[in-house]
């Protein structure tokens, strides 16, 4: 997540490949289905071929396991699916495997689930795979990788039935903001996974699925996925292959890319449109979604940022857009203080704020207003130009930082540069990431970056970042690294765990967006990427800043259905 991209990204170098042959059931079948049933009546509007990067690393090697569940799997996307889909933009759901959901109250879940749906080997998906699949999760804790027997994030669930075409969840308390983790789990055949004992242990040559590929040849590099003629919504898909394969860094990837042996990236590349869309911006393209948000996290448990005067001051006086420039090239926009992704979340915000008109939740650069707040407070400067804390103690803060976070280092360079020129004692210390991770856990730091999630149940999204229950433990990062504490936040994410009503909802999000703006307890810069790049001389209709459709990076799903060949 965020903007965390090493120095020099590892390039895997696979020696004395030797063919594996994968057996995979269908296969051999899909060809023949492909020439018999081509939905388009031949190749006319479809698109022959595209190149991804492979969703594998080089740590697999040459196994061949297409289990979903497994620690280790060869894809991901292309064959096993999901109930719904929700992309983090919107927040809206599309119906997939499930046509419809309803909750009950705050603690049942009910999904209809999707008739007509066939298996890769033809038999018919049912509720019971959906019950199946869940109720696996219980049985092999480590399956239930989203939460959902746990009581993380709501309650936890206490049974998975199936009544006629429907699949029941009850939970043992309010359980709503589980919602879009629950839509995460995907579905595997009951008739093979309910009978190999811990799924995450099976090793699955031959995937039996119901999503838009089939397994067609992996070479222990190269993996290629032919399309499924018998999908449920085939009309849609318009690719006929796909080709994952490598594991590129920023250099290998802008190479491919301008070669057209990479048709889509999501992946950091220095100044992308210098060094891909100017040398062919009719071909070549590149949409950063807003994706959460890059955020200061100063140590709310040390002074002087215990003090939240001192906080807005540091909140006017940080250049926002100037490390953004620095970390993505400009290409991401000022984040805004209320926590939301803006303007795309704009209706949740609460009386009194405004995009235009109203008060802004865009803290512009503004050293001069730092300064003054800053001597409001009795944050006063001693001879050598250092401000005092009020209690005439010095300051003397460290920026700590993860070594060779490119990124990241530019923005601490920008922030102590910025905090230097307001009269703050303030230098970056660099150290390996290992190291920065157990001062999260520790709290002995005084500032860092840290990353927000969007969300949209926002329990998960800005209420992971200030929920007491999200401070980090000594052996456990979560996502409140400034450990700020509220009892009137809490209840407001208590509250938002039972509920459904949106007018509701946007009056508890109110709450988070309140606190934000007024306590000041992470600072953010500048929204994190979610990452398109990629061209347009075999497909059309990826998603971009013109047609936002979807966030690029995590709805893969969906953008597939959207693509149609170049005219």
């Amino acid at each position: 997540m965020g903007l965390r991209r090493t120095l020099v990204a590892v390039i895997a170098v696979l020696t004395s490949l030797t063919l594996l042959t994968t057996g995979c059931a269908g296969s051999r079948l899909a060809h023949e289905r492909e020439a018999r049933r081509n939905h388009s009546g031949g190749t006319g509007g479809m698109i022959p071929q595209l190149n991804l990067p492979a969703e594998f690393d080089a740590s697999v090697g040459g196994l061949v396991n297409y289990n979903p569940y497994a620690p280790q799997q060869l894809v991901k996307t292309w064959l096993y699916e999901p109930l719904m889909v929700q992309d983090s933009l919107s927040c809206g759901v599309t119906p997939w495997l499930a046509t419809k959901y309803t909750w009950v109250g705050s603690n049942k879940l009910i999904f209809d689930i999707r008739q007509g749906v066939k298996w890769s080997d033809g038999s018919a998906f049912t509720p019971n795979d959906v019950v199946t699949t869940l109720n696996l999760m219980k049985k092999y804790p480590a399956m239930d990788v989203n939460g959902l027997w746990t009581s993380a994030f709501g309650a936890p669930a206490t049974s998975v039935t199936a009544q006629g075409d429907q699949v029941i969840i009850t939970f043992a308390g309010p359980a709503v903001s589980k919602f879009s983790s629950i839509l995460g789990n995907l579905i595997v055949p009951a008739k093979i996974y309910g009978k190999v004992g811990d799924p995450t242990k099976y090793v699955d040559k031959k995937p039996v699925s119901t999503g838009p590929f089939l397994v067609g040849s992996y070479n222990g590099r190269r993996l290629e996925l032919d399309r499924n003629p018998d999908y449920w919504q085939a009309d849609k898909i318009k690719v006929q292959k796909l080709v994952l394969q490598g594991n590129y860094d920023a250099n290998q990837a802008v190479q491919m890319l301008r070669n057209g042996d990479l048709d889509f990236y999501t992946g950091e590349i220095p100044n992308p449109i210098k060094t891909f869309v100017d040398p062919n911006p009719q071909l070549n393209h590149v949409w950063y979604a807003p994706n959460g948000s890059t955020v200061l996290a100063p140590n709310l448990t040390r002074k002087p940022f215990s003090d939240v005067r001192f906080r807005e001051a540091m909140a006017y006086g940080v250049n926002k857009q100037q490390a953004s420039l620095k970390a993505t090239y400009g290409l991401m926009q000022v984040a805004s203080q209320s926590g939301l992704t803006l303007p795309a979340k704009k209706d949740l915000l609460p009386p009194g704020y405004a995009l235009n008109g109203g008060a802004s939740t865009i803290l512009a650069y503004d050293p001069a207003k730092a300064n003054q707040l800053l001597d409001a407070a009795g944050y006063t400067k001693g001879p050598d130009g250092f401000r005092r804390n009020p209690d005439g103690s010095p300051i003397k803060l460290t920026f700590a930082v993860q070594a060779g976070f490119i990124d990241y280092q530019a923005v601490a360079d920008e922030v102590v540069s910025n905090l230097r020129a307001l009269g703050i004692d303030i230098s970056v210390v660099a150290s390996q990431p290992d190291s920065v991770d157990a001062l999260k856990k520790t709290g002995d730091f005084d500032i860092m970056i840290n990353y927000m999630a969007a969300g949209c149940d926002y329990v998960n999204g800005v209420g992971a970042t200030l929920a007491t229950a999200q401070i980090p433990t000594k052996t456990t990062i979560l996502g409140n690294v400034e450990r700020y504490s509220n009892p009137t936040v809490d209840q407001a994410l208590k509250n938002l765990n039972g509920e459904t009503d949106q007018a509701k909802v946007k009056d508890e999000v109110g709450v988070l967006v309140n606190t934000m703006m007024t306590q000041y307890p992470v600072v953010p810069l500048f929204y994190a990427p979610a990452r398109a790049i990629y061209r347009t001389d075999k497909a059309a209709g990826w998603p971009s800043a013109e047609d936002p459709y979807c966030n690029p990076q995590d709805n893969a799903r969906i953008w597939m259905t959207r693509l149609s060949a170049a005219k």
